[in-house]
């Protein structure tokens, strides 16, 4: 845009904004209370009073009757709320949070209207919000009259401000705007937020309710502000997440009150006169919360005083005129019916002086106009309206181009409000004047047609209606609207059946002479209705009524009860209780603290006066007999807009159901609820899981949660620990009834990292204990919130006062079952201060742990004595790790005899041998029935330790269960059973050979039971067990471990590998090494390995006699050393078998006819018949043999027979290393070379000389076929 063109844009905009100001302050300017008298006005600025507004207010649908409301309202404390300032309806002290959209809500009267009125005049005369380029009001009733057509933003805007015309908001970022929604209560469009199509387009034409609904959301005109005013009712038409803040007008406080007064009468006397008028009438006093009653009054009062002091002047007045001009002066009004009554006169008075020149005393009544008025009140008072239009009008028979007439009669109770520009509609100035005006019409009905107005359309109804039908119907009628929509009506049907009152309406209504029976009458109808279960808002509104009747007995009554003090132990009647309520509500007195056990400790007591509770800051309910039935209760006053902040019901017997109930109402929005107590209510964890999820869902209200002496369960106190982890929850939880446990806690909580509430096992392990007392930690565990059933204090140095203070908890009524004291150093005094702990009567500790803590024979005699008290619950005893010996088992068993309820003893690993074995079997015995588990795993039994023991279980009425050895082991052990059959810790020989262990683990296992010193195997054989390199590892290092019993191993068969040697070696080192006999055949055993297993025999002492190697390949290194050991100093002191008998007779043979040894020939030279008488068969033995190393066989110049060919081929096709063998001149027969043929074919030999021979041709034949 060229320069020129922004110069001219502003230019206009700001004459827009210039005209709109005008217009706005020109209509504002002035203010009409009610309606004023024609001709007559104020300027807002000379009487404005500030309203009392709040931040915040309920969410919820009110249904109440906002005369009820205001008078709950009445009661309040201010200090509660959150005030703001109408000018700074859209500021908000949190600089990150934009307000655009604000609802303020107000029940009728109560200034809405009004403070929209100064929020613009400020705008409008450039005194408040000049950052807003432009301020758009746009009130309900008159859009109303748009609703069925078509029309875009722009449309509304010039239609209600035709000076913006030519203004365009599409540019929505160049202007700030703001409209102003007013009276949400009289809309009558569906405001369809859910289902109305998204609409941005400000210039395109759409339904009303489409555009407005987009400009609520925010879809039109994103960055324009929105401030809707409402009745409360229907605040609800708006969902909560399209507003940003919500306030309430709760019209004038009692300062604001007398301001007003002071603003609207100059003189200082006259409105200190009726101010004290005012205050003397609680219920006059509670409705000047409202503007418009305000007006009311002052209008109502200073006609009375002037009228006062014009009849001090004149007194030539005759009697009778005297009579109604002291009922009209003298008697100033107390009751709302009067108060409207003179309301009304008043206004017809002034009417006439100024429109007829009526000057005189007594009213000309229009009773035509008045009844067609009233009717129009009392219908559209059914269908709850207040906003009337043409149509309603005309049906009520009134003409509609005559209704200014009916405005100008009741000027400042009828109005007709003329729109800019849309149209006209019509209402009373105040729902309180319709409804007065509506029970005037009632009594004027009657009058008239004879009938109650209530049946006046049945066809059955015959004109005999009385007074009395009348008025009990409009109880009836009243009662059943749980929303009080009749309630002040009644109150004005009722008041206007009082002769006094019906006296200020002579020439209107009916004079009865028998009002005083029917006065009775209806109080006495009254007051039967109290037997009925009414609830408290409809009984306090039947007292009211009773005021207005000027009955007071029934409060007069409760007043004597409650100066002598006795309502406690008073039967009130159903109508005495709703007298207490009322009394207790329109007290002088604001109700600060409510206390149920002045009154009577009852469900029914708390339910009466459920009212009174809900308009007190403290509700002290403790110690009162209450049930869940008072739940349901406070559960409707939490959900409620109420004045309650702290609820106290302690020691009442809720349980569960009762705090579930409550739940309801903590977790609705509306609760405000700060503080709230329930200790010893019998609440479980279901009822805690209850809190949490209410506290969850709604967190910010409540500060602290009293929850001492209830059980939590298992999981209660997390959940609601879990609970102020959200950041806008500021949560104090107190669960605990001490100091004392809170101290424990909170030093628990520092140490441990983590509350010891939500703990099972408290591990106080390497000195966390400290400084912490002892009843303090008692008082701790004692709480029903502790659940900690496990005390951890390892590896602590517990000096005679920490075991002071383990005693303390011993001794005191814990839910503790266990006590871990593992490898803390404790002093026998220490173990004597615990051990009289376990003997108290209200220990119920089932486990004590005390492996590794030096135990001496004065614990073990001291634990005897726990063992042997009647008192001990003591189920589960571990002292492993201990070195007791045998002295201090022996001490110990002296508990094991008589009334010892011990199930559990475990003495693993503590230096037990077999004298103490038999004394633990002695024991037993004497009390077989009570032990289920010894566990002496560990330990060294001797030769019969074992035996003793498990000879017990012979006895049918042992239960015992013997534990020697470690779970390993017992699997080894319960293999061995299974296979041998035999138990192996009361056997000394086991032979498992060919049992093949299928894997590692279980030569693992069978390792751990050979290692355990409850095994005394002398002989074990395990030949061909398929036991590898890693399996030979574990039993050696078993066998090194318990080395003392093993005199004889074999472990022939088995490919043990290099390791596996190693291994071995490392056993026969072993100085206890037992072992006389090994037998290692068939073992895969190499060269390198006879080098390591000889060099330990020949360096290391060993009580080894026999060695088995057969089988083996040692080679030409293994063999060497092998006969280095034979023929060195050890050769008579351990044989070594390497072959097989007859091998080794062949051997001793060639050994003596060559004088060299054989095994470690490569070459063997028995030519010429060296044989000589040797079998052949010993040397097909020793040939084959591992230990045999020859290479090369010389048989020259021999006589070889079928049997020695045979020999010969066996070896040819038995030893994979003969490469050549020599047969020269050897005579060979036929069969014998068939023989030499066949070991041929299965040789590896490389080289056969048969030279010289005699082999014939066939013999070659045969031999070439063999190769």
């Amino acid at each position: 845009m060229k320069q020129d063109e922004a110069a001219n844009t502003l230019e206009d905009n700001l004459i827009f904004i210039h005209e709109l100001k005008c217009s706005l302050k020109k209509k504002y300017k002035c203010v009409f209370e009610g309606i004023a008298k024609q001709g007559d006005s104020t300027l807002l600025n000379n009487i404005y009073t500030d309203l009392y507004i709040t931040q915040g207010g309920s969410e919820q649908v009110n249904t109440e009757h906002e005369v009820r409301q205001i008078e709950v309202t009445a009661r309040r404390h201010e200090s509660q709320e959150i005030p703001v300032e109408c000018k700074k309806m859209f500021e908000t002290p949190e600089q990150d949070k934009q307000i655009k959209t604000v609802l303020t809500k107000g029940v009728a009267g109560i200034g809405k209207s009004v403070s929209v009125q100064k929020f613009v005049l400020d705008w409008a005369e450039g005194k408040e919000n000049q950052d807003i380029n432009f301020i758009f009001p746009l009130p309900f009733r008159e859009m109303n009259l748009k609703e069925k057509e078509t029309q875009s933003l722009m449309d509304i805007i010039n239609q209600f401000f035709p000076e913006t015309k030519g203004l365009n908001l599409s540019r929505r970022n160049n202007f700030k705007v703001m409209f102003i929604l007013d009276g949400l209560d009289e809309c009558r469009l569906p405001l369809n937020f859910d289902g109305n199509e998204t609409w941005s387009d400000v210039t395109s034409q759409v339904s009303l309710d489409v555009l407005l609904t987009n400009l609520i959301k925010g879809n039109l005109l994103p960055s324009a502000l929105i401030w809707i005013t409402t009745r409360p009712a229907a605040a609800s038409k708006i969902p909560p997440d399209y507003i940003d803040r919500v306030t309430e007008i709760r019209g004038f406080n009692d300062a604001q009150k007398e301001e007003y007064f002071r603003k609207r009468f100059k003189d200082e006397n006259q409105a200190k006169e009726i101010i004290d008028h005012v205050k003397k009438s609680k219920s006059l006093f509670i409705m000047c919360h409202i503007p418009v009653f305000c007006w009311i009054s002052a209008t109502v009062l200073q006609n009375i005083l002037e009228e006062r002091r014009s009849n001090d002047v004149r007194n030539q007045a005759d009697d009778s005129l005297r009579t109604l001009q002291k009922s009209n002066t003298e008697d100033t009004p107390k009751t709302l019916t009067q108060m409207y009554t003179h309301f009304l006169r008043f206004q017809i008075q002034q009417s006439r002086r100024k429109y007829h020149g009526e000057y005189t005393s007594n009213i000309s009544w229009d009773e035509k106009a008045i009844f067609s008025l009233g009717k129009l009140a009392f219908h559209q008072l059914e269908r709850n309206n207040l906003i009337f239009y043409d149509t309603d009008l005309e049906a009520c028979g009134i003409d509609v181009s005559k209704a200014s007439v009916y405005s100008g009669m009741c000027t400042q109770i009828f109005k007709e409000e003329k729109g800019i520009i849309l149209g006209t509609t019509f209402c009373f100035v105040h729902l309180s004047i319709q409804e007065f005006i509506a029970a005037l019409y009632a009594h004027l009905f009657l009058d008239i047609q004879k009938q109650s107005v209530f049946v006046q359309d049945s066809m059955k109804q015959e004109k005999h209606g009385t007074m009395i039908d009348l008025l009990k119907t409009a109880v009836d009628k009243a009662l059943q609207s749980d929303s009080g929509q009749l309630d002040l009506f009644l109150r004005f049907l009722l008041g206007l059946s009082l002769q006094s009152n019906r006296l200020l309406l002579r020439g209107l209504l009916t004079q009865h002479d028998n009002s005083d029976q029917s006065k009775k009458e209806i109080v006495q109808y009254i007051k039967q209705k109290f037997e009925a279960n009414l609830s408290p808002e409809r009984s306090i509104n039947l007292f009211y009524c009773l005021n207005e009747l000027n009955d007071q007995t029934l409060v007069k009554e409760i007043q004597t009860h409650l100066n002598k003090g006795s309502l406690s132990s008073a039967d009130l009647s159903p109508a005495q209780w709703s007298a207490l309520a009322f009394v207790l509500l329109t007290s002088e007195e604001e109700m600060e603290e409510f206390e149920l056990q002045k009154f009577k400790k009852s469900d029914e007591c708390l339910i009466r006066l459920s009212a009174v509770i809900k308009t007190s800051k403290r509700a002290l309910l403790n110690d009162c007999n209450l049930t869940d039935k008072s739940c349901s209760a406070l559960a409707t006053i939490l959900g409620s807009d109420t004045n309650l902040k702290e609820l106290n019901l302690n020691n009442n017997n809720l349980q569960d159901t009762g705090v579930k109930l409550l739940c309801s109402g903590l977790n609705n929005m509306q609760c405000k609820l700060e503080i709230l107590r329930l200790s010893d209510c019998s609440i479980s964890e279901e009822g805690y899981k209850a809190l949490a999820s209410a506290l969850r869902s709604n967190p910010s209200h409540l500060i602290e949660l009293d929850l001492r002496g209830n059980d939590p369960g298992q999981s209660g106190v997390k959940e609601l620990l879990d609970v102020p982890q959200k950041p806008d929850c500021k949560l104090i939880l107190k669960f605990l009834k001490s100091p004392a446990a809170e101290q424990a806690c909170d030093y628990l909580t520092e140490v441990l990292g983590t509350s010891p509430l939500l703990l099972k096992e408290l591990d106080m392990s390497e000195d966390k204990l400290g400084d912490l007392d002892g009843e303090k930690l008692s008082a701790l565990l004692m709480d029903s919130h502790s659940k900690v059933e496990k005390i951890k204090l390892n590896n602590c140095r517990l000096t005679e006062k920490s075991c002071s203070v383990l005693a303390t908890v011993l001794s005191s009524k814990t839910i503790l079952k266990e006590m871990n004291l593992n490898n803390s150093r404790l002093l026998d005094s220490g173990v004597k201060e615990i051990c009289e702990g376990l003997k108290n009567p209200v220990c119920e500790l089932k486990i004590l742990k005390l492996c590794k803590c030096d135990l001496t024979e004065e614990s073990c005699s001291a634990l005897a004595s726990v063992l042997r008290s009647d008192s001990s619950t003591l189920k589960d005893l571990d002292l492993s790790n201990n070195n007791l010996q045998d002295l201090r088992v022996k001490l110990l068993t002296d508990g094991l005899k008589e009334n010892c309820k011990l199930q559990k003893l475990k003495l693993s690993n503590c230096s037990i041998t077999e004298e103490g074995y038999k004394a633990l079997a002695s024991a037993l015995r004497s009390n077989p029935s009570h032990l289920i588990e010894l566990d002496l795993t560990g330990n060294d039994p001797g030769q019969s330790g074992v035996k003793e023991l498990t000879d017990l279980l012979q006895d049918p009425n042992c239960k015992l269960i013997l534990r020697f050895l470690s779970s390993e082991a017992e699997e080894a052990c319960q293999y061995v059973r299974r296979v041998v059959n035999k138990n192996p810790l009361l056997v000394r020989e086991l032979n498992l050979s060919k049992h093949k262990l299928d894997s590692t683990h279980k030569v693992k296992q069978l390792a751990a039971l050979l290692e355990d010193k409850h095994c005394k195997l002398n002989i074990i054989q395990m030949n061909k067990n398929s036991i590898t390199e890693e399996g030979c590892a574990a039993l050696t290092s078993a066998f090194n471990s318990n080395p003392s019993n093993l005199t004889e191993l074999d472990l022939s068969g088995n490919k043990l590998g290099n390791k596996g040697i190693q291994n071995i070696c490392l056993l026969l080192e072993n100085p206890q090494c037992k072992l006389e006999k090994l037998k290692l055949s068939d073992c895969g055993i190499n060269g390198e390995n006879y080098k390591t297993l000889i060099s330990v025999l020949r360096s290391s002492p060993s009580r080894l006699t026999k060695l088995d190697l057969t089988g083996n390949y040692p080679g030409i290194l293994g063999l060497q050393w092998l006969f280095k050991l034979l023929g060195g100093a050890m050769s008579n002191s351990i044989t070594i078998s390497f072959l097989s008998p007859a091998a080794d007779e062949a051997y001793e043979y060639l050994f003596n006819i060559l004088g060299t040894n054989p095994l470690l020939l490569q070459e063997l030279d028995l030519s010429t018949n060296k044989l000589g008488d040797l079998d052949w068969e010993k040397l097909a033995a020793l040939l084959p043999d591992s230990h045999c190393i020859v290479e090369k066989i010389k048989l020259n110049n021999c006589e070889l027979t079928e049997k020695s060919c045979s020999v010969l081929a066996t070896v040819l096709s038995s030893k994979p290393n003969l490469k050549e063998m020599n047969l020269n001149n050897s005579r060979l027969l036929d069969s014998g070379v068939k023989v030499i043929s066949e070991g041929l074919k299965k040789s590896k030999l490389e080289i056969l000389k048969w030279v010289h021979s005699h082999i014939v041709e066939t013999q070659t034949i045969t031999l070439m076929a063999g190769i």
